[in-house]
């Protein structure tokens, strides 16, 4: 059974940093991947972030790239993303997710098949 769970989420002013957390008490994160996605309102879910479990292999969004850090802890079956440098354009819920295995297409949300309930990140002044 999957369980996902995102926690962190809250409000920041632009500029800030936040940390949100992916704890999974089930089978996905035994997994190779694990990301996040994101989703704006009136806005389609977005890539993120995905890291497999050897965490040797990390893939980002052009829009996070160099602000955002994903990592993992394999022993706590957890995955965390840091967020730096916050801008209004990261408000959304944040998403976690899982894989098997890697894909190809792993910027693309229909590919993967557990989530969790989300956590919202707000950045406004």
């Amino acid at each position: 059974q999957v369980h996902l769970e995102e926690s962190g989420g809250g409000w920041v002013q632009p500029g800030a940093s936040l940390t949100v957390s992916c704890a999974d008490s089930g089978r996905t994160f035994s997994g190779d991947i694990m990301g996040w996605f994101r989703q704006a309102p009136g806005k389609e879910r977005e890539f993120v972030a995905i890291i497999s479990r050897s965490r040797r292999r990390t893939y980002y969004a052009d829009s996070v790239k160099g602000r955002f850090t994903i990592s993992r802890d394999n022993a706590k079956n957890t995955v965390y993303l840091q967020m730096n440098s916050l801008t209004p354009e990261d408000t959304a819920v944040y998403y976690c997710t899982g894989r098997t295995n890697f894909h190809v297409n792993y910027w693309d949300s229909r590919f993967y098949n557990d989530w969790g309930q989300g956590t919202q990140v707000t950045v406004s002044a």
